[in-house]
C-alpha cells in the first residue's frame, strides 16, 4: 500500500506537476550547456567558482540552473562545492534516460499544449508543429531535426533489445515467407534475413516508409530477398496478401486505437492459412519488471495522443488478447519479456471455432 501523504507533503507533490515543465527545461539546459558533464568529472565535488571560471556561461546562468538542480535532486550543493547525484548520472549516462529525454524534448514538447484539444477532437492537434500531416506516420521520413532522430532512437530503442531471442521464437520453423506488417526502415527484415539465408520477407507499409526501407535494403544487397507491399491498413479496401507463413507486427499495433487493431488483425485473418503464425510483439504498460519501465510507457500513451494519430496508446496485455480473440485469433502461447528487452510476443493462430 501506497504511504498516505501527510497535507504538506501533498501540496509539495503538487507543485512538483505546476512547475515541471520549467525543470524538465532547466535540466536540458544544465546538460546541453555542459554543465552537468563538468560537474560529473568531478566525482568529489567541485566548487561553483570554478565552474563559472571553466565554462563559457555567465555566472547567472550557473547559479539559476545549479540552484534548480538541486531542488529537483539532480545536483547537491553544500558550501557552494557541488556534486552530481545518482539521479543526475542517469540523467546523463544511462541510455534509456537519454533517449526518452530527447524523445521528450524534441518531438513532444512543444505540442504537449495540445493535450486538451487532441482529446477533445481525436487527432494529435500538437504534431502541427512538426509538419501538417492527419498522423506522426506519414511524415515520419521527413521530419525535421532533432525530431526525426530523436524518433528512430526511441522506437529502436525499444524493440531492438527484443529481437535477438523473437528470431529464436519466430524461426523455430523455418517459416520460408514473413509478412513484416508495419515494417517501418526495414530493421526486423534484415535481421531474419542475416539469421537465416533462405527466408524471403514481404515488408508491408505506407508508400513514404516503404522508401526509406526500399533504400536501405538496396544499400544492404538485399533486394533479390524482400519484396515491398504498399499499404493504408486503416483503408478496410485494400488486403494483405495471402500465403505467408508469418506475419509479424512488432510495436505497430500500439499506433492503433482498439477498434481499428481489430480491423487490422480481421485483414491479416484473411490473409492467414490454417498453418499461419501470426507473431505480436508489444511493451505491455502492465507486465514490466521496473516502475520506470512502466512509467516511460505510460508517458508513451500521451505521446500518441498529442503527436501521432489522437487515438492510440500502450496497452495491457489482457486489453490486447482480448482484441486478438475478437478478431479471430486465439494466443497459443505467452513469451513474457523476452531477452533483455520491455517485451512479450504473443504467438497467434486463426481460431477453429470461427
Amino acid at each position: 500500500m501506497k504511504k498516505e501523504l501527510s497535507a504538506i507533503e501533498a501540496k509539495y507533490e503538487a507543485q512538483k506537476i505546476a512547475f515541471g515543465p520549467m525543470f524538465f527545461q532547466s535540466v536540458i539546459a544544465l546538460r546541453d550547456l555542459g554543465i552537468l558533464e563538468f560537474i560529473n568529472k568531478h566525482r568529489k565535488g567541485v566548487s561553483i567558482d570554478t565552474i563559472v571560471e571553466t565554462l563559457d556561461v555567465s555566472e547567472y546562468g550557473i547559479n539559476l540552473l545549479i540552484e534548480a538542480a538541486a531542488v529537483i535532486g539532480v545536483l547537491e550543493v553544500e558550501n557552494k562545492v557541488v556534486k552530481i547525484t545518482k539521479i543526475g548520472f542517469f540523467l546523463l549516462k544511462d541510455e534509456m534516460t537519454r533517449i526518452n529525454v530527447n524523445f521528450m524534448n524534441d518531438v513532444c514538447y512543444m505540442g504537449a499544449k495540445a493535450m486538451t484539444d487532441s482529446i477533445v477532437k481525436g487527432k494529435p492537434e500538437g504534431l502541427k508543429v512538426l509538419g501538417d500531416w492527419p498522423t506522426i506516420y506519414e511524415g515520419l521520413s521527413i521530419l525535421p531535426e532533432p525530431a526525426k532522430k530523436s524518433w528512430f532512437d526511441f522506437d529502436h530503442y525499444y524493440s531492438d533489445g527484443a529481437f535477438p531471442e523473437a528470431l529464436k521464437i519466430v524461426f523455430r520453423n523455418q517459416p520460408k515467407l514473413i509478412f513484416d506488417v508495419g515494417g517501418n526502415t526495414g530493421k526486423w527484415s534484415f535481421a531474419c534475413c542475416a539469421h537465416d539465408a533462405d527466408v524471403r520477407i514481404k515488408i508491408l507499409d505506407l508508400p513514404v516508409q516503404l522508401k526509406v526501407a526500399r533504400q536501405n535494403a538496396t544499400e544492404k544487397g538485399l533486394l533479390d530477398r524482400i519484396d515491398f507491399h504498399a499499404i493504408d491498413l486503416l483503408n478496410t479496401e485494400q488486403k494483405i496478401p495471402q500465403g505467408p507463413d508469418v506475419i509479424w507486427m512488432s510495436q505497430f499495433l500500439d499506433c492503433f486505437s482498439k477498434e481499428e487493431i481489430v480491423q487490422i488483425l480481421k485483414n491479416a485473418y484473411q490473409a492467414a492459412s490454417e498453418t499461419t503464425t501470426l507473431y505480436i510483439l508489444e511493451p505491455f504498460f502492465d507486465n514490466q519488471a521496473y516502475p520506470a519501465a512502466e512509467y516511460s510507457l505510460v508517458a508513451t500513451s500521451l505521446y500518441f495522443t498529442i503527436m501521432a494519430n489522437g487515438n492510440s496508446k500502450m496497452y495491457s496485455i489482457d486489453v490486447m488478447k482480448e482484441l486478438v480473440k475478437e478478431s479471430g485469433f486465439e494466443v497459443v502461447e505467452t513469451y513474457p519479456l523476452i531477452g533483455d528487452s520491455y517485451h512479450s510476443i504473443l504467438e497467434c493462430r486463426k481460431r477453429a471455432d470461427v
